[in-house]
């Protein structure tokens, strides 16, 4: 019940400081250096996330069920507002207005524009930029397959050196393994660095490892091997955390240690879906391999920037037909593996 209080306070809180300070900025109009002040900024919203969730506080006492409890509360303390249509509940306006407000802002932002969607010029050298792609010069055919091909091993050296690594740590990284004070606060610290290392997109990995061992495939595989390691280990470690108990508790009762009830009653429970994960990580890399060669990570990505920047359409587009195919190719493979697996 805790947790669920202070996860709905929470969620109501941001909800109701979001649209306190998207009012406060539609009536004040403020410049861009006040915009700049991040100390003050975060100060100020801040205390609107202290109102907010003091408003949440008593719309709870008085049973008031705001779209925070509806999301996080149990069912039976949910199951009155299944009596009335949204438009007759506070959370149901709270949810409609917080998400208008939102796409409002996202506009905004985004400084979204029909006319600049809509004007002449943009348009007729659109159309002159489509008809370049449509019209592929073949002439660098050869030159792109072997670029492509040095993209799908990029892809495929990294998730291969990322299994072991994301294999152990899914263990270290699942809340049903890693009980006991000493073994969550690894478990809780590896968490944090990982969500740290997968919020870094590859396309900055692979700026980083440029520098770092110079431009070229190299860098680009161990961007994507980053990447991988972090994304298979939360994949992995969500489906360890998800297995029957029954033959846990059966392995422990034979007195065996950590190590033989993980390798005897957890991994022929997740082995099926953790190669079903792979090789759907293996497709993603080679998605991914051919935009992080746009900042020297190698591949036909590379290739793809040179061409781009020189504005020669027709071999753009000769590039964007080779990377198609084999995406295709490789989402078909990955697909019918996958429905191999199950």
């Amino acid at each position: 019940m805790t947790s669920f209080r202070f996860k709905r306070t929470v969620f109501d809180s941001l909800c109701f400081a979001f649209l306190l300070a998207f009012a406060l900025y539609a009536f004040i109009h403020p410049t861009e250096n006040q915009l700049l002040d991040l100390t003050t900024n975060t100060l100020f919203f801040l205390g609107l996330s202290l109102i907010g969730a003091l408003v949440s506080y008593f719309l709870s006492k008085r049973n008031i069920i705001t779209w925070g409890q509806m999301i996080f509360a149990p069912s039976h303390l949910t199951h009155n507002s299944e009596e009335l249509a949204w438009y007759q509940t506070l959370w149901g306006w709270q949810a409609a207005v917080t998400l208008v407000v939102l796409f409002a802002a996202g506009l905004l932002s985004t400084k979204f524009s029909i006319m600049d969607l809509l004007d002449e010029d943009g348009f007729n050298g659109a159309v002159r930029l489509f008809k370049g792609l449509a019209s592929p010069n073949f002439s660098i055919l050869p030159k792109a397959v072997v670029n492509v091909f040095e993209t799908i091993f990029m892809a495929f050296i990294a998730t291969a050196l990322a299994i072991p690594f994301a294999f152990v740590l899914s263990f270290l990284t699942a809340k049903n393994v890693m009980q006991g004070p000493v073994s969550f606060s690894i478990y809780w610290l590896l968490r944090l660095v990982l969500n740290v290392v997968r919020s870094i997109e590859a396309l900055i990995w692979a700026i980083i490892f440029s520098v770092w061992v110079g431009i070229g495939p190299f860098a680009g595989m161990l961007a994507l091997m980053i990447h991988s390691i972090a994304s298979l280990a939360k994949q992995y470690s969500e489906m360890v955390e998800t297995v029957d108990e029954g033959p846990i508790e059966g392995v422990l009762s034979t007195g065996a240690g950590k190590l033989q009830m993980i390798w005897f009653s957890i991994v022929p429970q997740v082995v099926l879906p953790f190669i079903s994960f792979t090789v759907y990580r293996w497709d993603i890399n080679v998605r991914m391999a051919t935009i992080i060669g746009l900042v020297g990570g190698g591949g036909i990505g590379t290739m793809l920037i040179q061409y781009q920047g020189q504005a020669m359409w027709g071999e753009v587009g000769c590039i964007i037909l080779v990377i198609a195919v084999v995406v295709w190719l490789m989402d078909q493979a990955s697909t019918y593996i996958r429905e191999a697996l199950k």
